[in-house]
């Protein structure tokens, strides 16, 4: 079985709906990273020139590689990140090699083998 991480760097009040989306599509679970730190395209400034940065929160997901284009395309969808700036970005990698999975593997071989 080959998996992707799916991570996704989005506004804070965006996570939870995020993450159900991404369970809704097929998602086995996530790893949460609070209060990461981002900037865009332009500083965001405000009052005194101060730089103003949003929290964020950076969210992983291993995923089996069949259904890693279908979460990917559900985090986009709920996070607007195409019709918003600055609400996040999500991206998916390759993963060589993975431990620590094996009931995640059996439950996924179930799914998979399932008929739609």
């Amino acid at each position: 079985m080959r998996f992707k991480l799916i991570v996704a760097m989005v506004e804070d009040e965006l996570s939870d709906n995020i993450l159900q989306a991404a369970r809704d599509a097929g998602a086995t679970g996530a790893t949460v990273i609070n209060n990461a730190r981002g900037e865009g395209l332009k500083k965001a400034r405000g009052i005194f020139g101060m730089e103003i940065t949003a929290q964020r929160d950076v969210l992983l997901f291993l995923a089996e590689e069949h259904i890693s284009r279908q979460i990917l395309e559900a985090i986009q969808r709920v996070g607007k990140f195409d019709e918003t700036p600055g609400t996040g970005i999500a991206f998916q990698i390759d993963v060589e090699d993975a431990v620590g999975v094996k009931h995640q593997i059996k439950s996924l071989s179930e799914s998979l083998t399932q008929p739609l």
